[in-house]
């Protein structure tokens, strides 16, 4: 089944008072790649993320992209010194019995000094969130991948409409080129005996079948059309595959572009050469679009 490289897939979940979003963004790359953009808190988690998306990828640069956000708010704790707090009042009890003043040092103010109680916000270790952030991974790459096989019968069903084009255009071709012989060996006798008008002209059918039979062999393009109508099969069967064939569709398409490039260059037939002209356009076209194929 043909896959597009480029799509976009997400998943939400929440846990501990979290939630967490991942967003995975793919496009066109010749290896896969994958990049994380996620909180410094959580990058211990980084290779297991990237693990579970290339699982199921694998081709195309991946940009992976996290947001975790508060969504309760957590506890809070208290921590009294009692022991500093004593010693605190006591001292200050001290102080103002041997200056002789009348003030003492209330609760309130007692509370205010520095290290006597301090007030901690619960947080959540990193570490509950791991599973979560894991199972959001394969699940936004899963997201990613049905977008990617939505876009890819797309394609297939494009590259397929242009291969059947180039199939007509191949049998065109195959239809025309006996006649290449056939107009070769008129041309040749029409100018042997436009030099010798007016002179008794003997034809040596020998010779004039030798060159003949030098240009048929010459222009012969029967192997490259045979080639060429293989590799169309074989780019059906690839197209029904279920493996990632974005490389071996490549190849085979500079294969293919091989082959018009020999009978353009063998054939020396204009009806011929237009036709090459129209398959190295759909082969062009081809190309552009497997480009996009995992």
């Amino acid at each position: 089944m043909l896959k597009s490289m480029t799509g976009y897939g997400r998943a939400e979940g929440s846990d501990h008072g979290y939630r967490i979003l991942v967003e995975i963004k793919a496009v066109n790359h010749r290896y896969a790649e994958v990049m994380v953009r996620m909180p410094r808190d959580y990058l211990m988690f980084e290779d297991g993320i990237k693990k579970a998306i290339l699982e199921r990828v694998s081709r195309g640069r991946l940009d992976c992209y996290i947001t975790i956000e508060k969504t309760e708010q957590q506890g809070r704790t208290v921590t009294l010194d009692e022991e500093l707090a004593v010693k605190i009042k006591t001292a200050a009890d001290a102080l103002a019995q041997r200056l002789g003043m009348p003030e003492r040092l209330g609760i309130a103010d007692l509370l205010r000094q520095p290290d006597v109680m301090a007030v901690t916000q619960e947080e959540t270790d990193p570490e509950q969130l791991g599973s979560l952030l894991l199972q959001l991974a394969a699940q936004a790459t899963d997201d990613l991948i049905q977008m990617r096989q939505t876009e890819g019968a797309r394609l297939a069903d494009d590259v397929k409409e242009r291969i059947n084009k180039l199939r007509g255009v191949t049998e065109r071709v195959s239809a025309r080129s006996p006649l290449v012989v056939a107009e070769y060996r008129e041309r040749l006798e029409k100018r042997l005996r436009d030099a010798l008008e007016g002179q008794t002209f003997v034809v040596d059918e020998a010779r004039l079948l030798t060159e003949v039979a030098v240009l048929a062999d010459r222009a012969s393009i029967v192997e490259e059309l045979v080639r060429l109508n293989s590799h169309c099969a074989q780019f059906d069967e690839m197209l029904i595959a279920l493996e990632p064939i974005g490389r071996k569709l490549d190849f085979l398409v500079q294969e293919m572009n091989r082959e018009v490039n020999t009978i353009g260059s063998k054939a020396n037939d204009l009806q011929i050469a237009q036709h090459v002209v129209e398959m190295k356009t759909l082969l062009e076209q081809v190309r552009e679009q497997i480009q996009n194929v995992e």
